[in-house]
């Protein structure tokens, strides 16, 4: 089974490099890094830890992109090769090895087609309180339109990983509910037993204000209401690679 990691990135050239060592550690067959146009050292920083860094036009060249993590992933499984495709988010603080191999090994199961990361989130030097929009807005909306999907604690998490055959098949949401979106999407396509969680340990990240905070929570929500077939909500949707490569 081969392994792939991506790592969006955008202006994150201070944790960067330490996301892409750690990854490196575990020994997976690649490590590549999505620019998003980062007018910082990212790219510099991410290329001389031993990343393979790639700017997110040099991928599908013949389509714009547009603004979002979502496209950075979307890209990040265009642009890679292995079985099993484990992304990481790039702001991670002490980004602690083994979090690829603890992600991918639940693959060894056929019927597994996303692990989800399981972590304590701190905030403001507390071990606890963080993952504001999870708690507050992922969670609740899962309990109540995907209630088989309720025991997911960190339905959010940037450290995943996905078989690279399903994300082919599977639309990704453009910004901030691609990972809302994908959650549901497995767990429709393939059940929610297909879907697994591995603990993580703590997870140490850049803790954002409520003024960003508000319009992620936006997102989810509108994605989850929207894979709930509550009205056109008017994300931004990629289409299956499947259809394009």
């Amino acid at each position: 089974m081969r392994v792939s990691v991506v790592i969006p990135a955008l202006n994150e050239e201070v944790t960067v490099a330490a996301v892409v060592r750690a990854a490196l550690t575990d020994g997976p067959d690649e490590v590549v890094v999505i620019d998003a146009d980062s007018t910082d050292g990212t790219a510099a920083q991410a290329s001389a830890a031993g990343a393979r860094v790639l700017n997110w036009r040099e991928i599908l060249p013949g389509i714009e992109p547009v603004p979002g993590k979502g496209e950075s992933l979307w890209r990040g499984v265009a642009a890679v090769t292995g079985d099993v495709v484990v992304f990481l988010d790039a702001d991670l603080h002490q980004p602690a090895t083994g979090m690829v191999t603890a992600l991918a090994a639940p693959f060894t199961d056929p019927g597994v087609h996303l692990v989800k990361a399981d972590y304590r989130r701190t905030i403001d030097g507390r071990p606890t309180g963080g993952g504001r929009v999870t708690e507050l807005t992922a969670r609740p909306l899962l309990r109540l339109l995907f209630p088989d999907l309720a025991h997911i604690r960190q339905p959010l998490a940037g450290e995943y990983a996905i078989r690279r055959a399903t994300a082919l098949a599977l639309p990704f949401t453009a910004g901030y509910g691609v990972e809302a979106g994908l959650l549901v999407d497995v767990a429709a396509r393939h059940g929610a037993t297909s879907v697994q969680q591995v603990d993580l340990g703590v997870r140490r990240h850049r803790n954002r204000p409520l003024t960003e905070l508000g319009p992620m929570a936006d997102v989810v929500a509108a994605t989850l209401l929207e894979r709930a077939g509550v009205g056109e909500t008017g994300v931004g949707t990629r289409p299956p690679l499947s259809g394009i490569l």
